[in-house]
């Protein structure tokens, strides 16, 4: 069994993710102590329990200590099992967070496994559905990763009611060394029970900041009715990305702004990879021994995905600095 103290480096909810994919993959069992012990409320929150949940489902696991506020998991795997599965998170919490628990280990399945999430596609503290769609399933489809997956219905915090389906097919990755690309700035600007004047003005904003800065830029535009309010940008230059959410009160403009200055922050760094991207490439880097990339700065969440990915794998993971950048490889 592999002990894991939920309370190492980072100490969030992205140790269970990470650990309990890990599991499923190897068919190790393990052990999750101090869950979230250094946070204002320890344990195991609703998104927590639904990945966990979700994923024992599809490795038909045995799992003690699953319930609200758990502070230790014990998660006995068997095997990967396709088929197509529902999942209502049934609050705003992450859709993109909880299919980064299964996405490890589903393409592990012998045969395709098809997901709906409903929950929050655009939140915070998390990444939105459409950087995972267009940052991480792109970059991770280099690897030989194969993911179908489409947003059908947008969800906010607090009332989230998001839908997305991802379609995951069994996959043989390889590693893979990312470089840095110069290329358009593409996005998507987005609103719900909004005027419609408002993700334009999120879009024109990023744009006209992007060229300025001597990036070309493409952003589309949607404005629908969903059942939760709300608005947001994501963008993309294909391994780098960033986003904003609207809120009460912060004008469409600034949202875009936001935006646009952490992408450019990140082009002009001159990384082959943004620093979000960086901590989720390290499982599947682990997974096929091997693969670098540079980032602008290596944050607790990727020291932390390394940690848990060398407890589970025979690999070893390597932090250079070359000039401004660090370069991060796997053998």
């Amino acid at each position: 069994m592999i002990e894991i103290d939920g309370s190492y480096g980072e100490g969030g909810g992205q140790i269970i993710r990470t650990a309990v994919a890990l599991s499923a993959v190897t068919g190790l069992d393990t052990k999750i102590t101090n869950i979230r012990r250094n946070r204002p409320d320890p344990g195991l929150k609703t998104q927590h329990v639904k990945a966990i949940e979700s994923l024992s489902r599809i490795c038909n696991a045995d799992v003690e200590g699953l319930n609200l506020g758990s502070e230790l998991i014990r998660f006995s795997p068997m095997e990967m099992e396709g088929g197509s599965f529902k999942i209502d998170i049934q609050t705003a919490g992450s859709i993109p967070l909880l299919l980064q628990c299964l996405m490890p280990a589903a393409i592990f399945s012998k045969e395709r496994i098809e997901l709906t999430v409903i929950g929050g596609t655009d939140v915070a503290w998390s990444p939105t559905a459409d950087y995972l769609k267009h940052v991480t399933l792109g970059s991770l489809s280099k690897m030989g990763y194969q993911c179908n997956m489409q947003i059908n219905t947008r969800g906010y915090y607090p009332r989230g009611g998001g839908s997305v389906k991802a379609t995951i097919f069994p996959s043989k990755i390889k590693p893979t060394d990312y470089l840095p690309d110069k290329c358009t700035v593409r996005g998507v600007s987005h609103c719900s029970n909004l005027p419609e004047h408002v993700p334009v003005r999120q879009a024109e904003t990023a744009i006209s900041m992007i060229r300025e800065h001597g990036y070309e830029a493409e952003v589309d535009v949607f404005g629908k009715s969903h059942v939760s309010t709300g608005s947001g940008i994501t963008l993309w230059c294909p391994s780098i990305g960033s986003s904003a959410l609207g809120r009460r009160g912060l004008p469409a403009e600034t949202v875009g702004k936001n935006a646009a200055k952490n992408i450019i922050t990140e082009l002009d760094s001159g990384a082959s990879v943004d620093v979000h991207l960086a901590d989720q490439l390290i499982p599947y880097m682990g997974l096929c021994r091997g693969g670098s990339y540079t980032a602008r700065e290596i944050t607790e969440h990727t020291r932390t995905n390394i940690w848990v990915t060398e407890q589970f794998l025979d690999v070893h993971f390597t932090i250079n600095r070359i000039g401004q950048l660090f370069e991060v490889s796997a053998d």
